[in-house]
């Protein structure tokens, strides 16, 4: 136990000097290098094998004249890529969060496309059968309820008990730049949270699966034969705006940088703004009362929000487009709309404790703890955490 808690310490301290060398000795940072654009690192593993790809809109190859999607770019060098794996909001990007996504058919290649936001979250050796690799290829945003890391995480399980190898091409988090929030109890793991990190983790899809296989999360502790493709030029340090939103309510960088601090509020009966065009960078409700809400907006249905949350009611609240350079969890908001609700006992729904992982902060947050006290709750555990995850960074941080 202690020469693994060295190990990791110097490890650690490794890693900060390399992001200070890497902040000190260049001035003109050199642009960043997705791994799905690597092709010369991958395609010749994808040679005379049966691919199945995880993807969804994001999974692109960028050119001069714009974007392919690596589906079209891998069919037209003649892999063979058998089926297509779709996560939630579906193979297009369009489904409402939490909206059942059905199997279908890519209109433009004619490959089968497979749902894991379905009947099956987890692929069964049928759904796999034939298939010699998978590649998993979806942007991140860096927060544990993201659900694409559970995603990732049941792909590799079935692949590790079939013995099929996944290749993960990684890109950029653009809440890389931070960890924060309370750990994932396991007693409530769900598929909004499946393990012990904090709601920010603050690692890459690739870093996070090497974490998945290397702390021994998959049942039974089973290894997925696994490589990770990484992003050249790019530390946890790098700012990347995403040039494709990651799912319908992130339309922006904006809301990209306020969803760890907002989506808790799913628990709760406060709209972030589904069903406007402000998802994540506003929230209020009918029931706060407050001389310092002073934003009001009225959802209605439109795309990611075919039932949003106080459909055509009044809400008031705040608009946090000043509020979008954070590098902690902004829990005011929070606690602020609790105090300021009509009715405490309707604030919180039972969503709440799979967001946060763990039945403490919703204590915390009725008790009248401050901010502070709360943030104080979770040093330890985030120090902790914070070592636990050295040996999978492939990045400076």
């Amino acid at each position: 136990m202690h020469l693994n808690f060295i190990k990791n310490t110097v490890l650690l301290f490794v890693f900060t000097l390399l992001s200070c060398r890497n902040q000190s000795n260049s001035q003109v940072q050199p642009p960043v290098v997705i791994g799905a654009q690597q092709t010369e690192h991958y395609l010749p593993i994808l040679k005379n094998k049966n691919i199945g790809i995880v993807a969804n809109q994001t999974t692109v190859i960028f050119k001069e004249e714009g974007y392919t999607h690596l589906v079209d770019s891998l069919l037209s060098l003649n892999i063979a890529v058998k089926k297509v794996f779709a996560p939630e909001h579906g193979f297009r990007g369009t489904a409402d969060a939490g909206e059942y996504v059905k199997d279908g058919v890519d209109s433009g290649s004619g490959v089968p496309i497979v749902s894991l936001y379905g009947a099956n979250k987890k692929p069964n050796a049928k759904i796999l059968e034939g298939l010699d690799l998978i590649i998993f290829d979806v942007q991140d945003v860096g927060a544990r309820f993201y659900t694409f890391l559970s995603t990732l995480h049941y792909m590799m399980e079935t692949c590790a008990n079939l013995g099929i190898t996944v290749v993960v091409l990684d890109r950029p988090n653009p809440n890389g730049h931070y960890v924060d929030g309370p750990i994932l109890d396991l007693n409530y793991s769900n598929f909004v949270g499946m393990h012990p990190v904090p709601i920010v983790h603050g690692m890459t899809v690739g870093e996070y699966a090497k974490m998945i296989n290397g702390e021994g999360w998959l049942s039974k502790g089973v290894q997925c034969d696994l490589k990770v493709i990484p992003v050249e030029n790019y530390t946890h340090q790098t700012a990347y705006e995403l040039p494709i939103k990651p799912s319908p309510n992130l339309p922006n960088a904006t809301a990209i940088n306020l969803y760890p601090s907002l989506c808790l509020f799913e628990g709760t009966n406060v709209s972030m703004g589904r069903g406007t065009e402000l998802q994540f960078q506003i929230f209020g409700s009918p029931f706060l009362k407050s001389v310092d809400y002073i934003y009001e907006f009225t959802p209605k249905p439109n795309v990611g929000a075919k039932y949003p949350v106080h459909e055509n009611k009044i809400c008031t609240g705040l608009n946090l487009k000043d509020h979008s350079d954070l590098s902690q969890i902004e829990l005011k908001w929070l606690m602020d709309a609790y105090q300021n609700t009509e009715n405490k006992a309707e604030f919180f729904n039972p969503f709440f404790t799979k967001l946060a992982g763990q039945k403490l902060l919703q204590k915390q947050i009725e008790m009248g703890m401050t901010a502070d006290q709360i943030r104080d709750s979770w040093k330890t555990d985030l120090e902790r955490y914070k070592l636990l995850r050295v040996p999978y960074l492939l990045y400076p941080l």
